[in-house]
């Protein structure tokens, strides 16, 4: 997901034994995790008007801890209709530049050219959290739901406890309980990861994804579609909130396969929407042989 625990966290401050799933040979060469962003430019350009903009990133992990990684921008176009009329008004144009802060900004109709590349510098193993797990580890995490809350939750306390010791030093006035108050919010987070981002068995995605939906402050919406049209299962993650800021996420999960179909993030600012970092990213995951390639345009 796009807010980590780290992220979430500064919002606020500025075990028994189950029986491993089946760690069964991987799918494919490759765990592939597509993500497509969708937001709102947090700039107006031309005579005013806001822009909607679309990018796509995808990971392909080996089973060896290889990790290859690509990026592509995906395009503009006018926000809202009010936005379009705007536009047109401007003469439709299909590119726009401007320079803020020191910094200059293109942006255009056109997909980019992406690029993809191996990561040389991807320490070989997995992540969930803060801590680091090779496949092998992946495959043995528990498929009883009850036993995987006992495992995130020791991980989540385990990471609270080096926040908060950190914290000392950059944020003398924060406590332990800035980071408690929101152990149920990481330990969500963490379960939503399982759905996408590591390649575990089918098994411990569904436990993971029980351990979400009965996580106290996980909020269930009931059925719904993405912007893809595909259907699935809709809930709603506990708050965070601090110092006027307030990050809002729900998440759409395919009970089938388990895995995570769509995030919508609604981050504000005193009332206000964040521009830039709000929005929905679908994802596309699961086992693949293709080799990585840049994303497609469409």
């Amino acid at each position: 997901m796009r807010f980590t625990l780290a992220v979430a966290a500064g919002l606020l401050v500025a075990g028994v034994a189950a029986a491993p799933a089946s760690a069964g040979a991987p799918e494919g060469a490759y765990w592939r995790v597509e993500e497509t962003f969708t937001k709102t430019h947090p700039h107006p350009v031309g005579s005013g008007y806001y822009l909607t903009e679309r990018s796509v990133s995808t990971d392909w992990l080996s089973p060896k801890g290889e990790r290859w990684t690509a990026f592509r921008e995906l395009g503009a176009k006018p926000a809202t209709k009010k936005d379009e009329a705007a536009w047109r008004a401007d003469g439709s144009p299909t590119t726009w530049a401007y320079r803020t802060e020191g910094m200059k900004f293109r942006l255009s109709t056109k997909p980019g050219k992406g690029w993809v590349k191996r990561d040389d510098d991807w320490p070989g193993t997995f992540k969930l959290g803060a801590k680091s797990y090779t496949y092998q580890q992946l495959q043995a995490l528990p498929s009883n739901a009850d036993a995987l809350r006992r495992r995130l939750s020791a991980d989540v306390r385990a990471w609270i406890d080096e926040a908060a010791k950190e914290a000392k030093t950059t944020a003398p006035k924060a406590t332990k309980q800035d980071w408690l108050v929101n152990a149920d919010r990481y330990i969500a987070e963490h379960a939503v990861q399982l759905l996408y981002a590591d390649p575990v068995p089918r098994k411990v995605r569904a436990a993971a994804y029980q351990v979400l939906k009965t996580t106290k402050g996980v909020g269930d919406l009931g059925r719904g579609k993405d912007p893809l049209g595909r259907a699935g299962h809709k809930l709603a993650l506990p708050v965070v909130s601090g110092k006027g800021t307030v990050l809002k996420e729900q998440v759409l999960v395919d009970t089938a396969t388990m895995t995570l179909l769509a995030e919508y993030t609604d981050l504000t600012e005193n009332g206000k929407p964040v521009l830039g970092k709000s929005g929905v990213t679908t994802y596309k995951v699961g086992w693949t042989d293709d080799k990585p390639a840049v994303p497609d345009a469409s």
